[in-house]
């Protein structure tokens, strides 16, 4: 077990850890998601006062908990801890620009984001219409 202690999550940190928990879900981090990840950051009023330097964090968060059997779960735990309810939409939203940001959505892809609905308790119609936004965002001309 690893006795390092680390810093809670901040809310920016779990929106971040839940667009590299989408990246990695294939296991392969494609370089339009990682863009993607980092476009968001850079220019959303969520991460205004985001500290760049915890991104690298909140990734090896996920990369940790993802060698583990129940990791996912776990970072469903640690969202539910950390996250404010008010930004469940929020982090879906970002959850899904980063699914459709290389063009194709993978199997893998669309489970987590099946889980992340789930787990945040996203309206259907809701969920529905933050899909169809991205994936208008993110169609090729």
């Amino acid at each position: 077990m690893n006795d390092t202690v680390t810093p809670p999550l901040s809310a920016q940190d779990c929106l971040v850890a839940l667009m590299v928990a989408v990246s990695a879900s294939d296991e392969d981090l494609r370089t339009a998601e990682l863009v993607k990840i980092q476009a968001q950051v850079n220019h959303l009023p969520v991460f205004g006062d985001y500290d760049i330097d915890r991104l690298n964090l909140a990734a090896q968060v996920v990369f940790d908990l993802f060698e583990q059997e129940d990791g996912l779960d776990a970072l469903f735990g640690l969202l539910r801890e950390n996250l404010p309810e008010r930004l469940y939409e929020t982090a879906y939203a970002l959850a899904c620009d980063v699914a459709a940001a290389d063009g194709m959505l993978r199997e893998t892809e669309l489970r987590l984001l099946e889980e992340i609905r789930y787990e945040l308790n996203i309206d259907r119609l809701h969920a529905a219409a933050i899909e169809r936004a991205a994936r208008a965002r993110h169609m090729r001309g």
